[in-house]
């Protein structure tokens, strides 16, 4: 009778079924009631005593192995089964849609291969900054309204005196340490750094303290440019920013400049392009004036020069700065400052193949 389990051993070992129905037959013949294992335990009351142990062990090793056969293939079988009947292979596959570059992305790399191409590089820097680079390197006096906390997030545990100042570069010792509000902070450290010439712009995230509202974030992105060498002058400046603005908007675009004041330049300028919208006739856009603000410049002062380091008697420069998103809301007519930041996938589609 041993001679007859291991040949049933041997028959569940080579058994390799080709449907469920032919798998079906298997379990009837061994597991089934009236099947193999059920003849084999009905007779182990006529084995002798002294070999029933043996004759037990083999007739379970041949349930166990019958068993873990019809397991693995009804797995296989019934995988099978669901792929051919809840799949249709013959028809179309789903469209996977791509994502985009967000617009700020976008107007970000327009604005640096713009100046890139007239030798800028660009320059990265800390988005938490200490006092000096933030404010004092560049003339912010103690009483000055950014240093305040209603225009300025201050880093937890900080010291938040006003009117304290570091004494020593680049170590906040007294003031404490607060999210950059431009990236004119770059600008500085650059300058502490690399001797002159300089001709780099400095793109980046900022933060201001402010509501939030259509036209103002609590945080938003600039680029700041900046430009030192022997003989630089204002009307380098001018032509730079001209190029920038026939570059950015068109060939047609005109800029002019009006006086304004920066603590760290001078004389400063701010600088409207012609509304790109009704060409400088009039909408509701430009206000009926013909312009539009973009950016901030002027020649870089003096004593921000002494403060890093640099003679300020043998080299000049100027700076500029523009918010990335008053750019990008001119360039592609967005009338809410806020939907940037939002993340609705119908705003962001609609960018699906520019940058």
């Amino acid at each position: 009778m041993q001679e007859q389990i291991k040949s049933y051993l041997t028959e569940v070992e080579n058994f390799s079924p080709s449907s469920k129905d032919e798998l079906e037959q298997f379990r009837i013949r061994f597991l089934g009631k009236k099947g193999v294992m059920g003849d084999l335990f009905a007779h182990m009351k006529n084995v002798e005593a002294d070999q029933r142990k043996a004759f037990g062990a083999l007739v379970n090793e041949l349930k166990q192995h019958a068993e873990e056969k019809i397991a693995a293939y009804k797995d296989s079988f019934e995988n099978k089964s669901t792929a051919s009947t809840d799949i249709d292979l013959t028809l179309p596959g789903e469209q996977i849609s791509l994502g985009s570059l967000h617009p700020i992305s976008i107007v970000r790399n327009r604005i640096v291969q713009i100046f890139e191409r007239i030798g800028f590089n660009v320059t990265d820097g800390p988005e938490i900054e200490d006092d000096w680079h933030n404010f004092s390197a560049l003339n912010f006096p103690p009483e000055h309204p950014a240093r305040d906390m209603q225009d300025t997030f201050f880093v937890k545990g900080s010291d938040l005196t006003p009117n304290s100042s570091p004494k020593e570069r680049g170590v906040a010792s007294e003031q404490g340490f607060a999210l950059r509000t431009h990236t004119s902070s770059v600008q500085v450290r650059l300058m502490e750094t690399q001797a002159p010439p300089i001709r780099s712009i400095m793109p980046g995230r900022v933060y201001r303290n402010e509501a939030i509202s259509a036209r103002a974030h609590c945080f938003f992105h600039q680029v700041e440019g900046l430009y030192i060498d022997e003989d630089v002058s204002f009307a380098d400046l001018k032509q730079t920013l001209l190029y920038f603005a026939k570059e950015m908007f068109g060939e047609k675009t005109e800029i002019r400049l009006r006086p304004s004041y920066f603590p760290f330049t001078e004389p400063s300028a701010e600088v409207d392009v012609s509304c790109t919208l009704c060409g400088g006739k009039g909408c509701n856009v430009c206000k009926y004036t013909g312009w539009l603000e973009i950016l901030g410049c002027g020649m870089v002062d003096p004593q921000v020069l002494i403060n890093c380091g640099i003679d300020e008697k043998k080299y000049t420069g100027f700076a500029f700065g523009m918010g990335i998103e008053r750019i990008a809301m001119l360039q592609y007519d967005i009338n809410d400052l806020r939907i940037f930041s939002e993340n609705d996938v119908r705003f962001l589609r609609q960018f699906s193949g520019l940058g």
